[in-house]
């Protein structure tokens, strides 16, 4: 099994297409930075979940493992070696405090809505992310963890803490632990949310907004291989090269 320094590594590389050239993502600087602008162009292209019928097939089977969190973020209920945690951003929970997880929040619901607390295992601000122990398990099939990006990626979120919608746009490359996607439209409410591939895994975790409406920039989020390297509670087993 690979150590973990060595995974972080690689998978950098990996994800980068396996070039070690930096990419023009890495040129952004921390200045020009903001999660405020995080609209991609012109318009706000948010689909209901229910309605979604673009090229990622895959969200139709993962939709239900997303969660509204607090109200006001988004998570994903992941596999994990020592059992189902939901993953989400670390800003977006404070260790000891209660935590309110809301799963089939949607326009058209296609089943109850489950409602549970949770308890926070672990908490980052780099890598930035949290893990959440839930006090009841729904009857829904865990999110695996990737290494491997795909032409397109998906958000599945809760903008502004709403209804369950889908923003799908082009994956722009990673730098250092951070995954860049361009043409995705997130809102506050979206941090948390995983980055999801054509092949149905988590990437990543949606945290920060850099998109400006004349289409420039690209929003980004920590990816799954550095938040793998970063847990106590996540095993290298947890994150595939698929």
């Amino acid at each position: 099994m690979m150590p973990r320094a060595a995974l972080a590594a690689v998978s950098a590389i990996a994800a980068c297409g396996g070039s070690s050239q930096p990419l023009t993502v890495c040129e952004q600087s921390q200045a020009e930075r903001s999660t405020a602008r995080t609209q991609c162009g012109a318009t706000l292209d948010f689909i209901p979940v229910n309605q979604y019928h673009g090229a990622l097939t895959v969200v139709a089977t993962r939709e239900d493992a997303v969660v509204l969190i607090n109200g006001n973020c988004t998570g994903t209920l992941i596999a994990a070696t020592a059992g189902p945690v939901v993953l989400t951003a670390g800003h977006c929970v404070v260790p000891g405090d209660p935590v309110l997880l809301a799963f089939n929040v949607e326009d058209q619901p296609d089943g109850d809505t489950l409602v549970t607390n949770g308890t926070v295992i672990e908490q980052a601000s780099e890598p930035d992310y949290a893990l959440i122990r839930l006090d009841r398990m729904p009857a829904i099939t865990p999110t695996p963890l990737t290494l491997r990006p795909t032409e397109l990626v998906a958000v599945i979120q809760h903008p502004r803490g709403g209804p369950k919608v889908v923003a799908e746009g082009k994956y722009a490359g990673a730098c250092g632990e951070e995954i860049f996607y361009t043409d995705l439209d997130t809102l506050v409410g979206s941090s948390g949310a995983g980055v999801l591939t054509s092949q149905g895994a988590v990437l990543g975790v949606h945290t920060d907004g850099d998109c400006a409406r004349d289409g420039t920039g690209s929003n980004r989020g920590w990816s799954a291989w550095s938040i793998v390297a970063a847990s106590a509670y996540l095993r290298d087993a947890d994150i595939a090269d698929r």
